[in-house]
């Protein structure tokens, strides 16, 4: 298994940043509570409070596969359609580490290994 980085990049609606905000923020305590989330973080523009960005780590493309099954997951897309200017841009990643291994990539080196999960890389 490789782990997979994920960039979300949203932008709310005018008026629909606090809405946008909380409906990140509770799929954000049920994500957390999945085994093979590392790092489910939501992020709000300091200039621009209408853009949002979400970073994530999975242990595997399997288990983030797993996380868009969710019912959670499912009603937040089914919102976003209602509150969001635009289509929602995801990226999915992999770490290009350089340097310091611990500052090279999202998590540095206490991912999966504290987890208890081994990515087989890096």
């Amino acid at each position: 298994m490789s782990e997979v980085v994920v960039v979300g990049l949203l932008r709310a609606k005018p008026g629909h940043e606090d809405e946008v905000a909380e409906a990140l923020r509770e799929v954000a305590g049920q994500t957390h509570e999945e085994q093979g989330c590392l790092l489910y973080a939501v992020h709000r523009g300091r200039e621009d409070p209408s853009q949002f960005a979400l970073v994530e780590r999975w242990i595997s493309r399997e288990t983030l596969d797993e996380h868009f099954t969710k019912p959670y997951v499912q009603a937040l897309g089914e919102r976003a359609g209602e509150a969001l200017a635009e289509p929602p841009r995801v990226h999915f990643l992999e770490a290009l580490p350089g340097g310091d291994p611990a500052k090279g990539r999202i998590g540095g080196d206490r991912g999966p290994r504290s987890a208890g999960y081994s990515s087989g890389s890096g």
